[in-house]
C-alpha cells in the first residue's frame, strides 16, 4: 500500500469514526500512553502489510540483553552491570521483526514527551512563578531524561546499521517559530521560539548530531574524517514548531514510514519474504 493511499484511508476512517478515538478504539489518557496505542497500529499494519515477516511488541529491554549484544561485538564491551533486572522502557515500546536466522531485529522504538504549559497557560489566564505574577515558565530538564533511553538503545543496535529510534515533542518548550497567544481579557503574550529561557530543543538535538529536525533519519550515516570512517546513529526528532498537540495520524504516518525504513534496510537478512500486499 502506497503512503499516499494509506494516509488517504486513515484520514478517511478518522473523519467517519468521528475521530482518532474511533479509529483506534481507545480514548488516550495521556500523550506518553497514545503513542504506545499508536505503535501497536504500527505493527498492525505492518503485519498486513508483510504478511510473511512475523512481528512483536515488547514494552521494554532488559539493561543485560544490551549488554550481551555489546558483548559480542567486542568482549571488552557489556561487562558492568549492578542490577541484573534493570530494564529501560520507552513510552511507545519497541517494535521488532524476525530475521532469517530467528533473530529478533528492531525496527521501530518511539517516544513522545510534553514539556512546556505556557501556551495551556497564557489561553486560561493563569499566570505562573513563585509570586503568580509571571506570563511564561523557565523551561526544566525533564525532557533530557530522554537521552539514556536513546544511549541505550544505540547500544544495543550498535552493529546494525539503521537506528529507528523516533521522539515526538510538543508543548512551549520546543517551538521553531514565534508566536502569539491571546489571554482570555484579550492581551497578547509573545512566546519567542529562540529564547534561552524557554527552548529546550538545542538539549536534545545532541541526539541527532544536530541535524534536521522533522526528518527521517533511520538510516545511519557514515561520515569520513581523515583515515577515519565514523558510524553515526542519529534520532528522528519531530516536533511541532508551534507548539499545537501531535495529530495522531501524522504520528502514525511518521512511525510507519520509518519502520518501512528498517525493513528496507534489513531487506539481505529477511530473505524473500518481504512481500507487499498491492493495494
Amino acid at each position: 500500500m502506497s503512503k499516499k493511499n494509506q494516509s488517504e484511508r486513515l484520514t478517511t476512517q478518522h473523519k467517519e469514526s468521528k475521530g482518532a478515538e474511533g479509529i483506534y478504539g481507545i480514548n488516550a489518557k495521556s500523550h506518553d500512553s497514545s503513542v504506545r496505542d499508536i505503535s501497536k497500529l504500527v505493527i498492525q499494519e505492518l503485519a498486513s502489510e508483510y504478511p510473511k515477516l512475523t512481528f512483536q511488541f515488547k514494552k521494554s529491554i532488559r539493561k543485560e540483553e544490551i549488554n550481551e549484544a555489546l558483548n559480542k561485538i567486542d568482549s571488552d564491551l557489556g561487562k558492568t552491570l549492578f542490577v541484573s533486572n534493570s530494564s529501560i522502557i520507552p513510552d511507545g515500546g519497541i517494535i521488532e521483526v524476525e530475521d532469517d536466522k530467528g533473530n529478533w531485529r528492531i525496527v521501530l522504538v518511539s517516544e513522545a514527551k510534553h514539556q512546556g504549559k505556557d501556551i495551556e497557560n497564557i489561553k486560561n489566564g493563569k499566570l505562573v512563578g513563585k509570586k503568580n505574577n509571571q506570563d511564561l515558565m523557565a523551561a526544566g530538564n525533564a525532557i533530557e531524561r530522554s537521552h539514556k533511553n536513546i544511549s541505550e538503545i544505540a547500544n544495543l543496535m550498535l552493529a546494525e546499521s539503521h537506528f529507528p529510534y523516533v521522539l515526538f515533542l510538543e508543548g512551549s518548550n520546543f517551538l521553531t517559530e514565534t508566536i502569539s497567544i491571546k489571554r482570555p481579557d484579550e492581551s497578547v503574550v509573545t512566546l519567542e521560539y529562540d529564547s534561552g529561557t524557554l527552548n529546550r530543543l538545542d538539549r536534545l538535538t545532541a541526539a541527532n548530531y544536530g541535524m534536521q529536525i522533522n526528518a527521517n533519519l533511520c538510516k545511519n550515516k557514515f561520515v569520513k574524517h581523515k583515515d577515519k570512517t565514523i558510524m553515526l546513529q542519529a534520532t528522528s526528532i519531530y516536533t511541532q514548531g508551534n507548539g499545537e498537540k501531535w495529530n495522531d495520524i501524522d504520528m502514525f504516518n511518521i512511525m510507519f514510514e520509518i519502520s518501512k525504513t528498517s525493513l528496507e534496510i534489513l531487506e539481505s537478512d529477511l530473505s524473500n519474504q518481504i512481500t507487499k500486499i498491492d493495494n
